[in-house]
């Protein structure tokens, strides 16, 4: 199984939300997109949903000697999510990863003013959050986004992907009151492959999704 490009994987999403909504169990949604893919994917879901639309940006936490390597993810204002075993393995403390944290806290909160333009993010509040990513390898940076929005007590959280490694379904399942993915490969190596148009997207992209154009 492989998408075309996030749109259709958005809609494919949409369509299984929709049935849940249509059943009463999807009450009051609001979308959460972590940009940047997952804009492309939640658009489509809050279209259909006919719900707000809104951003939840996460910053993974790279280790020092390599960037792209994350130990750990960041949302919101709440502590750093570290994954405790990669720590461990790799020798490192969290007190190693000060200046790293205090980094992406500066890109998190530059990225959230960028893209809400002032507006002040949606309640959450008697209503249903449905996180979206364009897909999960890790999980590390979904279950710091999780973790965020349940603080902000939604009535309820779901986490909605396209795609997902079975080894962070299993973890995730149990961050949310339902997690709905089309699609849980047995090989899985990256997000990227489940995509036959994987295409990075750019700020611009997610302001043009934001403001509905």
């Amino acid at each position: 199984m492989q998408f075309r490009d996030r749109q259709e994987a958005g809609r494919e999403l949409a369509e299984q939300l929709r049935i849940r909504q249509d059943k009463g169990i999807l009450a009051h949604p609001v979308v959460l997109a972590l940009p940047r893919g997952g804009v492309a994917v939640a658009r489509e879901i809050a279209l259909v949903l006919e719900a707000p639309l809104d951003v939840l940006v996460v910053r993974k936490i790279g280790a020092p000697f390599h960037q792209e390597f994350g130990v750990g993810a960041l949302a919101g204002d709440d502590p750093p999510l570290f994954d405790e075993a990669t720590l461990d393995r790799l020798g490192l403390s969290e007190a190693d990863l000060a200046s790293v944290v205090e980094r992406e806290r500066k890109e998190l909160r530059r990225r959230e003013e960028r893209y809400r333009e002032g507006r002040p993010a949606t309640e959450l509040r008697g209503r249903t959050a449905v996180v979206v990513d364009d897909g999960v390898a890790t999980g590390s940076t979904a279950r710091a986004a999780l973790r965020a929005v349940r603080n902000r007590n939604p009535e309820r959280l779901v986490l909605a992907v396209p795609v997902c490694a079975p080894e962070a379904a299993e973890e995730l399942r149990r961050e949310v009151d339902e997690f709905v993915c089309l699609h849980e490969p047995r090989l899985f190596s990256s997000v990227g492959e489940w995509y036959e148009d994987f295409g990075q997207l750019t700020d611009a992209d997610v302001l043009e999704a934001l403001r509905g154009e």
